[in-house]
């Protein structure tokens, strides 16, 4: 019988938003997204197009920050086929509401449909607040090292909880970067996760 280890505590904590009204609109006439954990096919970005969804990315980002009475610095990066947006404040409990994994996440998905509503096109935007991107990448390496732990223990395969297509290759990369195992992804849509064993 094969014995498969299932890792599914992920610490993430929930921010629920009271007043929708305080948002910005995201869209109004967008078209569907997939989420990232459906496949989209599309032509890589350019550089100019990139840029231009950091651009509309921020603007959204900044007036919600307005709205929320938050100070915060908005930087804009353009790397491997996606626009990066990171918020950093000189007081780190400024953002500290804000930078809790859910609500990046939540807050990543209306700032892709801000971008989409102006560009047309599906956006794969990455947002960081306050760091929330390092702590994640930190949580899902502590996630792989206690995969590899069961393999050792005599597991012959460990699966990950479903993550974002994002999340899966930095766990790729963590796996790779170990030498002696290997992952790969498994499952359909928001269930698509990441099993890893021995190489």
């Amino acid at each position: 019988m094969t014995d498969k280890t299932n890792l599914t505590e992920v610490s993430t904590e929930a921010h629920n938003v009271s007043d929708d009204s305080a948002v910005p609109a995201a869209t109004t006439d967008a078209s569907p997204t997939a989420g990232e954990t459906g496949s989209v096919a599309e032509a890589p970005l350019t550089i100019d197009q990139l840029e231009r969804e950091g651009d509309i990315a921020a603007d959204y980002i900044e007036e919600f920050l307005d709205i929320c009475d938050l100070d915060g610095d908005i930087d804009i990066d353009a790397r491997n086929g996606r626009a990066y947006l990171s918020v950093k404040a000189s007081d780190a409990d400024n953002l500290r509401v804000l930078s809790k994994p859910e609500t990046v996440n939540a807050l990543q998905e209306l700032t892709r449909l801000a971008v989409q509503n102006k560009t047309g096109s599906f956006s794969r935007l990455i947002l960081d607040i306050g760091g929330s991107r390092e702590a994640r990448e930190a949580e899902l390496a502590a996630l792989v090292a206690r995969a590899i732990e069961r393999i050792v223990a005599g597991a012959t395969e460990a699966d990950l909880p479903a993550m974002s297509s994002y999340e899966r290759k930095l766990v790729h990369d963590i796996v790779a970067a170990s030498g002696s195992y290997r992952s790969e992804s498994s499952g359909e849509g928001r269930d698509r996760h990441t099993v890893i064993t021995a190489a």
